[in-house]
């Protein structure tokens, strides 16, 4: 299993490490993953942290997820649980709004609070040697020219299926729910890219239902390796 990571620390030191060796190669190297609801982008980012980290015996690598939103959190003076919302793709209402700012000495809205995700997922981006598991990732990190971004898809009925066992659905219901996320998560994605995104701001597409996550972290491997990122 891959390391987990403390984003701040790793930033800091990362950044140090640069700074010493003076190596000049730029902000990165950094791999997004983006998915269609229903994918498994952490077993496959875990299983691509390890296949990277077997081949290079220095600089590790890591993968992060939910750890953005504790620094994000952080960065706010919030606990994280206050802008989990975001993450779930949610949005506070003008009543919830009003109630927040009037009740909380630290209140944040929701924009400062999508900007400041932006500025942390930017940050870590550049200090290299990680993956980042959706998040607007791909919008945020894409002008690093030192990356690879990623998009998981796979037909509709195999999702939901993944999506009803986890959370007790019928195929229906766990059809519903996954499509309603997807529009939420392109939301999320459009709001970094400043404009309707497509599929062109990826590198990689996989279909996970056709292909192993094996075979996708073997395709990856590859890739990076062509574009001497590893």
């Amino acid at each position: 299993m891959a390391t987990k990571i403390d984003l701040a620390k790793y930033a800091r030191d990362r950044l140090q490490k640069r700074e010493q060796n003076k190596t000049g190669s730029g902000p990165g190297p950094v791999i997004t993953i983006s998915r269609e609801f229903g994918c498994p982008s952490k077993k496959i980012a875990s299983d691509l942290t390890d296949a990277i980290n077997t081949k290079r015996k220095k600089d590790k690598w890591y993968w992060v997820s939910k750890e953005i939103l504790a620094e994000s959190a952080d960065q706010l003076g919030l606990h994280p649980d206050e802008i989990k919302y975001v993450f779930d793709y949610k949005k506070k209402g003008i009543v919830e709004e009003i109630i927040a700012a009037q009740s909380k000495k630290y209140y944040r809205s929701d924009k400062k609070i999508r900007n400041t995700i932006g500025k942390v997922i930017k940050r870590i981006a550049e200090t290299g040697n990680v993956i980042i598991i959706g998040r607007g990732g791909a919008a945020i990190a894409n002008d690093i020219k030192n990356s690879l971004h990623i998009k998981l898809i796979a037909d509709i009925k195999w999702r939901a299926k993944n999506v009803g066992k986890i959370r007790d659905m019928n195929i229906d219901d766990a059809i519903k729910f996954t499509l309603d996320y997807d529009k939420k998560r392109k939301i999320f994605l459009d709001y970094y890219w400043g404009e309707t995104s497509d599929y062109s701001i990826f590198d990689l597409i996989y279909n996970c239902n056709t292909m192993s996550s094996e075979e996708i972290v073997t395709s990856i491997i590859h890739m990076l390796e062509r574009r001497k990122i590893l």
